[in-house]
């Protein structure tokens, strides 16, 4: 399934270290940005990572399922990306 994921953490230390787990799984679209291609265990995972490493009194992380058909939808107004994730990417 294909996720885009963003995110409002407040702490430096706790922001690098969400970048640093999703630069393992998808490409950075924006700064807080990232669109994810993940397997049902590895969504699970890298929720189970992200809980640990946030503060969620203080943190935000959302994670929004894009079906095939509402990916095609995306209007990019401005600079374009010179990739694109999707579900045949394979990212270790």
């Amino acid at each position: 399934m294909f996720y885009l994921v963003c995110y409002d953490i407040v702490s430096d230390y706790r922001r690098n270290k969400v970048s640093q787990l999703l630069e393992g799984y998808g490409m950075r679209v924006q700064r807080s940005v990232f669109e994810c291609v993940l397997s049902d265990s590895q969504y699970k995972l890298i929720v189970q990572e992200i809980r640990r490493r946030i503060d969620p009194k203080s943190d935000q992380v959302r994670l929004y399922p894009l079906s095939l058909r509402e990916r095609q939808n995306v209007n990019i107004i401005g600079l374009k990306p010179e990739f694109t994730v999707d579900d045949s990417a394979y990212i270790a």
